[in-house]
């Protein structure tokens, strides 16, 4: 008879977190950067370690969701924002077999509670990944929303400028949303 089959153990990381039951985490973009984002940056502790710190641009996007420890359609991470240049500010968005491609304007993320004159927290960014390379690269169904601080100075600590978070999202093509 041949070897026997080892099975590769999958991680459960949702019974890892020790959630209570019918727990939900779907928070809004401000709850986000406020909760998550600026707490991160700031070096502060999260209210529930549900946000796996994962280089994204080492992956192709349908490889992430096993690195997640929550989600099912939607996974949250954070990540280091990879420069194109040493001393420029573009963004380098190569990921594994293709890239991510910006779509859309950014759009401002504030407190919901504040006051009309009340500053930005952050800013949010839609891109869609295309395989291959560009510019003849191929559009797929995977998104993927961008967050970063709007004023990375007020609230980082030396050395965590580099922290985006991201969510991603699987649109299906069938619906009619890339």
């Amino acid at each position: 008879m041949g070897q026997p089959v080892t099975r590769r153990r999958e991680r459960d990381a949702e019974a890892e977190l020790d959630l209570p039951p019918g727990f939900r985490f779907h928070p809004t973009d401000d709850e986000l950067v406020e909760h998550y984002l600026c707490r991160k940056a700031a070096g502060q502790r999260l209210p529930v370690p549900i946000i796996a710190e994962v280089d994204l641009y080492r992956f192709d996007p349908w490889d992430l969701p096993e690195r997640a420890l929550f989600g099912a359609r939607e996974w949250y991470f954070f990540t280091p924002r990879d420069r194109k240049y040493p001393n420029g500010s573009r963004p380098n968005r190569a990921a594994g077999d293709g890239y991510w491609k910006a779509t859309g304007a950014d759009k401002p993320v504030a407190p919901r509670a504040a006051a009309a004159d009340a500053r930005t927290l952050g800013i949010k960014k839609a891109l869609v990944f295309y395989a291959g390379k560009a510019p003849r690269g191929v559009k797929t169904d995977w998104i993927m929303h961008e967050y970063r601080l709007a004023d990375a100075g007020r609230r980082a600590k030396k050395g965590s400028l580099r922290v985006s978070f991201y969510t991603q999202k699987k649109e299906r093509a069938e619906r009619g949303i890339f």
